[in-house]
């Protein structure tokens, strides 16, 4: 069957070359699936699967439908935010968790680092490879908030388990992405460093990093963003920061003081977001 439709193309092309006027007008992508009754039997499938999962969520629209006026009154008592009454908390709340953020991501990727030249296929041996390999396995096997859970255990409350969950994430992270930069470097440049009888670190300073120097920094600034975030996270189930503070307002119902440190996070968020785009900008 598939000979018979490679020869009947093969005719269509030869028809067009003999005659131009025949040949179609407009660019038309080859289909993934050739065959229509695969393809709409897998699109009928999709639909099917996601309906079925839809069902499996057992919606009540009826508590939602009377939860309603529930979530407004909730929502208004967020106007108008107190920044008054927790200032001081909120202040603290918010050097913590920049502390935090900035000693975890240090010492996140100073750890990432070997972990990633460990890693990369091409520059390691078998053994250091899948030893590395199962670090970052492991360290992205589980979610901030598990990590803060148990670290919070290990540790007690305090943003010295938050500084270890995200350092700990940081691993997992910096190490994965950083490992697939180094193994896509230029093998010319590492090769020409090597032929002049460079040892490993002076193959490795000269011929690796400075191909992985500028993604390195992008991804240490885009990691800050994502400790900043998560040190609100992990601070609610006693990880430190911001987090605990904004935990505390909520369990006293204190819900204008709460939109007040919410908008307080958001403006860090958006400051932090913007010099780190300018700082990435310049660098790439």
């Amino acid at each position: 069957m598939k000979k018979i439709l490679r020869n009947q193309e093969q005719r269509q092309v030869d028809t067009n070359m003999t005659n131009p006027s025949l040949a179609p007008r407009t660019w038309k992508r080859k289909s993934f699936i050739e065959n229509q009754t695969v393809r709409y039997s897998i699109c009928a499938g999709v639909i099917l699967y996601l309906f079925l999962s839809f069902n499996t969520l057992e919606i009540n629209w009826i508590r939602v439908w009377e939860g309603l006026p529930r979530g407004q009154k909730f929502l208004a008592g967020f106007a108008p935010p107190d920044f008054i009454s927790r200032w001081e908390e909120i202040v603290d709340g918010v050097l913590e968790s920049l502390w935090m953020t900035v000693a975890s991501t240090v010492v996140g990727i100073f750890i990432s680092i070997p972990v990633a030249l460990g890693a990369a296929r091409n520059i390691a041996h078998p053994s250091v490879y899948y030893f590395c390999r199962g670090i970052i396995a492991i360290s992205r096997s589980f979610h901030e908030i598990l990590l803060a859970i148990f670290f919070v255990k290990f540790f007690g409350f305090g943003p010295f388990a938050g500084f270890v969950t995200l350092s700990f994430a940081t691993i997992g992270f910096f190490a994965k992405l950083l490992t697939e930069d180094i193994e896509d470097t230029s093998i010319s440049q590492s090769d020409a460093i090597q032929a002049t009888g460079a040892n490993w670190w002076q193959w490795i300073n000269y011929g690796i990093q400075p191909q992985v120097m500028p993604r390195m920094i992008g991804l240490g600034l885009y990691r800050f963003d994502i400790n900043f975030r998560e040190s609100a996270i992990v601070g609610v189930v006693g990880g430190g920061g911001i987090g605990a503070t904004l935990n505390t307002a909520f369990d006293r119902y204190e819900f204008d003081s709460a939109a007040a440190i919410l908008i307080v996070i958001i403006a860090i968020f958006f400051f932090v977001e913007y010099t780190s785009g300018i700082v990435r900008k310049q660098v790439q």
